[in-house]
């Protein structure tokens, strides 16, 4: 779902695989303290889960 709205609003990512990349998921886990996925880093603001509203406020900051 987070793919396919980032998608559709024209908002470019980079995309990690954090089961393949265990140095990435690392990495994550020490930033947010979190382990759910999909974890999207928008302009330093981290935000968990498909959460259309937050994804476009950090994209306003």
């Amino acid at each position: 779902m987070l793919k396919n709205f980032l998608t559709d609003n024209n908002i470019a990512f980079k995309e990690v695989n954090v089961e393949k990349d265990t140095t990435a998921m690392q990495r994550v886990v020490q930033t947010t303290g979190k382990m759910g996925v999909p974890q999207s880093e928008v302009n330093g603001t981290w935000v968990l889960g498909f959460d259309p509203n937050s994804i476009m406020n950090a994209l306003k900051n």
